[in-house]
């Protein structure tokens, strides 16, 4: 079960309780309530951009529509569309620039504050959006890419900051003859112009690549034993998955970056270094800001070089929609969830641990889709824990297939929140007592989460020492899935978890200004 806390079981839990089955095959609990019709403005306190790089970010905001924005304090170069709430330009000088953002309709107002952070460093929160892979695999098309665009438009998920929609393996063609860039293939005819169709939806688009003559799912890769790039259909083998004697990293970045993408998945297995930055200077010589997300596996060792020059890594194998172990090279949501404490060190705003892509909603590897095999309750700890450890939120199921627990489960702006907070920290385990796995995050405003994971197969129900985890004196306790204040709480905190099932709470001094 990983890493066990050096805090002792008496410091935390004053008991631990089993209190019977749970009821699985009920139907789905929707905890999180509806979006208020006044308007909420979501998202980080924190957005990252480079000098001199196209800048686009939609203002995710909740409430009755027609809803008009404004803003004050924005940098020379950068300009509001005030009915679609986009952010658009290019910020010329290094610096940090304070603007409020707002929102108005018919049933009130409200504002928010964001630091527009021009400099070195992009992707400060980790990325939110929508992969292909864990949908279509290779069944994706351009069509099915900008379906998935549009749907998360229309069920709203936009407006509580999702915002990519990226293309796994599979849109590979040949090489230009001229550029030496990789093209797409007789399913994705127009990239340029898919790119320009989800930009106009206020969202941002992704492509995947790896340094491999061959990818994983048997397409071109991004080196060649022949300087022309030539590419020939191979056995789809760990033999043909190598490194080509010609790289072409430089050619396929300028061309990602003149069709307009904004985020690349890059994968190979172990990821090194040098292929890292060999990719990451390529990208960063395009001008254009594209989130750098290394997928399966990177070596831990070599996480502080990864930090440097990616934004994202990938710290296991795939994820499968089962709660425990399913076989020996499927992984599970237990496996790689509750083994992240290793790599708590190496999160922070810019650079975040990836245990893998979302298995919630209608997924499958392919046209053929099942509904994910979690429980609800396996459900809400699988978003929970992801939240807590910061991770990349990318949903891997059929967009247009979202039933309302579904998008419960992904529009809960204040779970949301515990993974965009702009401090950067992956919560960690802070106790392991009986069934029950304690986390904390702790958060920009001074506050921190709590969650409790049952991990048994019966209800547990445990009071927790508050002053033992840092949090003494009087707190104000908020069920974050409920959206709901339990009354002040001052010493001991009791919860009840049923199984395989979370609670979560942000816990506030009672003392700091609401």
């Amino acid at each position: 079960m990983g890493f066990k806390s050096t805090l002792s079981t008496s410091l935390c839990l004053l008991w631990t309780l089993p209190i019977g089955p749970c009821a699985f095959g009920q139907t789905p609990e929707i905890r999180t309530p509806p979006a208020p019709a006044t308007p909420r403005i979501n998202g980080p306190s924190r957005f990252g951009v480079t000098p001199g790089a196209p800048l686009l970010y939609t203002i995710p905001a909740t409430g009755e529509r027609p809803m008009s924005f404004a803003a004050e304090g924005l940098p020379e170069g950068v300009s509001l569309d005030a009915a679609s709430g986009r952010l658009t330009g290019v910020i010329k000088q290094a610096g940090e620039f304070s603007a409020i953002l707002r929102a108005k309709n018919a049933r009130g107002a409200t504002e928010k504050r964001l630091l527009l952070c021009c400099g070195e460093r992009i992707a400060l929160t980790p990325p939110m959006g929508w992969n292909s892979w864990n949908c279509w695999a290779q069944a994706v098309t351009q069509e099915r890419v900008l379906h998935s665009a549009r749907a998360l438009i229309a069920s709203g998920l936009a407006q509580h900051g999702w915002c990519y929609v990226n293309i796994d393996d599979t849109w590979q063609g040949k090489r230009d003859p001229k550029t030496l860039a990789l093209q797409g293939n007789e399913r994705f005819p127009d990239l340029g112009r898919l790119c320009e169709d989800i930009h106009a939806l206020g969202l941002k688009a992704g492509i995947y690549s790896s340094p491999w003559i061959t990818t994983y799912g048997g397409f071109p890769g991004g080196s060649s034993d022949d300087p022309s790039g030539a590419w020939q259909s191979l056995p789809n083998n760990d033999v043909n998955k190598r490194f080509g004697k010609f790289a072409f990293a430089s050619q396929d970045a300028r061309q990602w970056a003149t069709w307009g993408f904004d985020y690349l998945k890059y994968d190979w297995d172990p990821n090194d270094v040098p292929h890292t930055r060999e990719m990451a200077l390529a990208l960063r010589a395009t001008g254009r800001d594209m989130v750098f997300s290394l997928s399966n596996t990177a070596p831990i060792a070599s996480a502080p070089e990864f930090a440097k020059w990616a934004q994202c890594w990938r710290t296991t194998g795939d994820l499968w929609d089962t709660w425990e172990t399913p076989g020996p090279w499927q992984h599970s949501v237990t496996e790689i969830g509750f083994n992240q404490d290793a790599w708590t060190p190496f999160a922070g705003p810019g650079h975040f641990n990836d245990p893998d892509m979302l298995v919630l909603g209608w997924v499958g590897w392919g046209p053929s889709l099942h509904q994910t095999h979690l429980t609800a309750a396996e459900q809400y700890s699988h978003f929970t824990l992801w939240c807590m450890l910061g991770a990349p939120l990318l949903i891997g199921c059929d967009l247009e297939r979202l039933d309302p627990f579904t998008l419960g489960l992904l529009s809960n702006d204040e779970v949301i929140a515990l993974d965009q907070d702009a401090l950067g920290r992956q919560g960690q385990r802070v106790a392991t007592l009986g069934a029950i796995d304690v986390y904390r995050k702790d958060l920009e405003d001074g506050s921190c989460a709590l969650a409790f994971f049952n991990r048994g197969d019966v209800a547990h129900a445990a009071t927790v020492k508050l002053e033992r985890l840092g949090r003494g004196g009087a707190q104000r306790v908020r069920d974050l899935w409920r959206q709901q204040d339990r009354t002040e709480v001052t010493g001991d905190l009791p919860v009840v978890v049923e199984a395989h099932d979370v609670q979560l709470y942000r816990l506030t001094a009672a003392t700091a200004k609401r």
